[in-house]
């Protein structure tokens, strides 16, 4: 038996770790849940007279420390004074030094989102006239690096834990109460335990690095450990490690006095254990409803119990799928899962699955809040994944449900025939004791009979008379034992009905395994709601900065894709002031999700259709990250004038964008 098993289960684990690795890795830095919507002074605007302070607007509040806001000089050197402040709901800001010179200013910011997840970002502005900088902050490693993946990967565990630990309790108490009895079923509620609080502890200490500097160094930082302590996510993370004191309890009393009760005790300690139970499943799944999205935005007080039941649901299906995924395979031959207790797990899944659908609904709602959002968003994107592994998983479940429903049909014959077996057992228990009782009368006239000679011979007899009779009948009876547990074993085995049940959980169980990863990182990807609403504010700002400015200046944004590796993102094209005769020109290229970077080249093109002239070429100078300037760009006559972009992305990759503007 464990050989045809051990395969199929190592294959499970290795897509455990195949699904895990290329979703959490693959899923880079966790993206923004604040976005940033503006700033004064604005990104890549010229100012003639240097600013008294720098403040940042967020979609949302969040959580700053002392280097949260720098801003860097065109020579590197930092000119923010102190630590910065809330000026007003969510806009902070950071007070400059006063004379500063001419030249282009570095903006770096880096900041907790109001559930949980750090934000970063860089833009420039320039006083007097753009210039060269040597300040260099690239693409800022809070969420990322080593110590992202690290604690994204906790995350995973964390919440797999607990699917584990609620769901197979669940599935014990309301299912399989003989399972309470199963050392495999106990392994696995308590690995559960024990993997959601280590992955509790983990998470604990990777905070603090993961939300400020992303560097492994200071992953036993103390001071950040303190740091963490006081903040929302800590107080959830102390408050997951208190609770799960109380789990520990239930368990030894599920596995310890509950077990040892008599079925008619424990329908009594059913109820309370369930009670108990309920109240610490749904105190764990709150630890995470109030430090994360649930927690912020639109309605949180609907939200958080909604999320919570979501959780309750989730680790009910997935966790006790589990579950019966090892009755199935590991539970001995004198205690198989019945029949029964597959058909009532059948049950809780479809309540389960029905409490998923309608949370489901309401939480998508809440974080996209247009159907745009499936296609325009990350989020929306991840979601649809999401959806595509529930109707799966689904799919495969009413597979299940069939060959539960022929298990149960079968079960009727089965105990037909084992009451036969029973006779025939009888009938061969009493062979054998009469052949017992008719060797141990031969065994003990043997005995006389050597005890008289010996006795003759002047030998004592007193050890030789000892009976052998007992000692047989008892090797006997344990193999017949061992018989009857074989035979058992050989016929679950056989039974076609449960082995098609196997097959079909154990498919189960490895859509599952994919859908947790998606979860995960479902979870630390910015809400499609945020993310729209982010750039409908962007573009605001921008359109009422232009029209405005006095000059004339103007904006165009442009989307691009130049189909290869990191190759989407939007590239904005400012030109001041937008009249015949010398313009100066600035070009930023960021990620769809705001943030700067550079690429290795961009070349700008003006084109006037009308008079046939053009195009006039331009390849502006590298200033900063995602930021190329040039000036004196001449346009030589008012019209209709096409701006190209050319963005290369790579040695292979590019492609060109174009919108059109009236200029002059």
């Amino acid at each position: 038996m464990t050989r045809t098993i051990t395969p199929r289960l190592r294959t499970l684990v290795l897509l455990f770790l195949a699904v895990t690795g290329a979703l959490l890795a693959g899923a880079g830095p966790a993206s923004a849940h604040a976005a940033l919507t503006g700033s004064d002074p604005s990104q890549g605007v010229v100012v003639t007279k240097a600013p008294d302070q720098v403040s940042l607007t967020f979609s949302e509040n969040v959580s700053m420390n002392d280097n949260s806001i720098r801003v860097l000089d065109p020579k590197g050197k930092r000119v923010d004074l102190a630590k910065p402040d809330n000026l007003s709901g969510t806009t902070y800001g950071v007070q400059l030094k006063s004379g500063l010179g001419k030249g282009t200013y570095t903006v770096a910011w880096q900041v907790v989102s109001a559930d949980s997840h750090p934000v970063a970002g860089a833009f420039t502005f320039s006083v007097g006239a753009p210039s060269r900088t040597v300040a260099s902050v690239g693409d800022q490693e809070a969420g990322g690096g080593v110590v992202g993946w690290l604690y994204g990967f906790g995350r995973y565990m964390s919440y797999a834990g607990y699917i584990v630990l609620v769901g197979g309790a669940a599935f014990v108490l309301a299912c399989w109460q003989r399972g309470s009895g199963v050392r495999a079923m106990q392994r696995l509620v308590v690995g559960g335990w024990l993997t959601l609080t280590a992955a509790t502890l983990w998470l604990l200490l990777l905070r603090g690095s993961y939300t400020t500097s992303g560097s492994v160094g200071d992953i036993f930082d103390l001071n950040l450990l303190g740091q963490v302590l006081q903040t929302k996510t800590g107080a959830a993370l102390v408050s997951r490690l208190l609770l799960l004191a109380a789990a520990a309890l239930f368990i030894a009393v599920l596995f310890g006095a509950y077990d040892k009760r008599e079925e008619e005790e424990k329908r009594d300690l059913t109820f309370g254990l369930a009670i108990g139970g309920t109240v610490v499943a749904a105190g764990l799944a709150a630890s995470w409803a109030m430090a994360e999205h649930a927690s912020t935005g639109l309605q949180p007080g609907i939200a958080m119990p909604v999320d919570v039941i979501h959780l309750l649901a989730v680790a009910a299906w997935l966790g006790g799928l589990t579950a019966l995924l090892v009755a199935l395979y590991r539970a001995p031959a004198d205690t198989p899962v019945e029949s029964t207790a597959v058909q009532r797990f059948s049950r809780v899944a479809f309540g389960s699955v029905l409490a998923l659908v309608a949370t489901g609904v309401y939480q998508s709602w809440r974080q996209l809040g247009s159907w745009s959002a499936f296609t325009d968003t990350a989020y929306g994107e991840l979601l649809l994944v999401k959806i595509g592994l529930v109707a799966l998983l689904v799919g495969i479940a009413s597979i299940s449900r069939r060959w539960t429903g022929r298990l149960a049909d079968a079960a009727v014959t089965e105990t037909d025939t084992e009451a036969a077996e029973d006779a025939g057992k009888a009938k061969e228990a009493k062979e054998v004791k009469e052949t017992v009782k008719a060797s141990a009368a031969t065994k003990e006239a043997s005995v006389k009979a050597a005890a008289s000679g010996k006795a003759r011979n002047g030998v004592s007899g007193s050890a030789a008379s000892t009976a052998e009779g007992p000692e047989r009948a008892a090797q006997l009876a344990r193999q017949q034992s061992a018989m009857d547990t074989a035979r058992q074993k050989r016929l679950r085995d056989a039974d076609p009905h449960r082995f098609g049940l196997r097959r079909s959980v154990l498919a189960e169980a490895g859509v599952a395994v994919a859908l947790l990863a998606v979860t995960t990182v479902l979870t630390q990807t910015e809400p499609g709601r945020t993310e729209q609403d982010a750039k409908a504010a962007t573009a605001a700002a921008s359109s009422s900065s232009t029209s405005s400015s006095s000059s004339g200046a103007l904006t165009l944004d442009m989307s691009f894709d130049t189909g290869g590796q990191d190759g989407k993102g939007v590239v904005r094209v400012d030109l001041d002031p937008a009249t015949v005769g010398s313009n100066e020109m600035h070009v930023y290229v960021q990620r769809p999700n705001g943030r700067a970077f550079d690429i290795p080249e961009v070349k700008v093109a003006f084109t006037l259709d009308a008079k046939k002239l053009g195009p006039i070429p331009v390849n502006p100078d590298h200033v900063t990250t995602g930021h190329w300037a040039a000036n004196g760009v001449q346009i030589p006559i008012a019209g209709d004038w096409k701006i190209s972009v050319t963005v290369r992305t790579s040695d292979i990759d590019q492609v060109t964008v174009s919108k059109n503007a009236q200029i002059g």
